[in-house]
């Protein structure tokens, strides 16, 4: 499986179309545990991502990658704002000068961004935070490649494994960020942060799968 730039412009712009639909849901989840704009800030974000496309489409995978999280750093608030944009930066670092990926690499670069997440954000798992998606489906994709999983297998369950660290936070107490303040109240609300990157992980099966 290779993944080549188009995939990535592709997956960027389908982040764009479903925070624009999901701004709702995700201002919901927030307003429950948050400052209710998690939804309006990943919205506002992603199509000034997809606005600044056609200027670095012909660029390399990682310009296009690290101009994606310098934009979301200077137009989300919260935050989402530094912590998307480490995630997009420190990956954009690792893709290097690569004109493409395999499956393996673009984990491996994508683990970099999370760890770049979690050295900004002080977060582990368990927190109830992003890092509860984004490190279960990243290391399940690890021990699954090594297994020798087929590609097609290895995009749906990147998504299963995403949906369920999504749902698992509801049972969480949260110790990051304004949720944090609420304490043992915190427990029985589904994570923004969460929820965002599950449909970040979302986009990229459908932009790889080409579905």
């Amino acid at each position: 499986m290779q993944i080549e730039k188009q995939h990535i412009i592709n997956w960027l712009e389908l982040c764009a179309v479903s925070y624009e639909e999901n701004q709702d849901f995700l201002t919901d989840l927030d307003r429950d545990i948050g400052d209710a704009d998690h939804g309006l800030n990943m919205n506002r974000g992603f199509k000034k991502v997809k606005e600044t496309l056609p200027k670095v489409e012909k660029q390399n995978i990682s310009t296009i990658l690290k101009n994606t999280g310098m934009t979301l750093l200077s137009s989300v608030g919260g935050a989402s704002g530094p912590l998307y944009g480490t995630l997009f930066i420190r990956t954009a670092a690792s893709v290097g000068s690569r004109e493409s990926l395999t499956f393996q690499e673009l984990i491996d670069d994508l683990k970099s961004g999370v760890d770049g997440v979690i050295s900004r954000g002080k977060a582990e798992q368990g927190d109830k935070t992003m890092c509860d998606v984004w490190l279960p489906v990243l290391n399940e994709m690890k021990t699954s490649l090594e297994n020798g999983t087929s590609p097609d297998h290895l995009l749906d369950e990147m998504v299963e494994v995403a949906e369920k660290s999504a749902t698992s936070t509801i049972e969480m107490q949260a110790r990051k960020g304004r949720a944090s303040y609420l304490g043992e109240r915190s427990i029985g609300h589904q994570d923004p942060g969460a929820t965002s990157s599950l449909l970040m992980i979302k986009a990229l099966r459908q932009a790889i799968a080409g579905k």
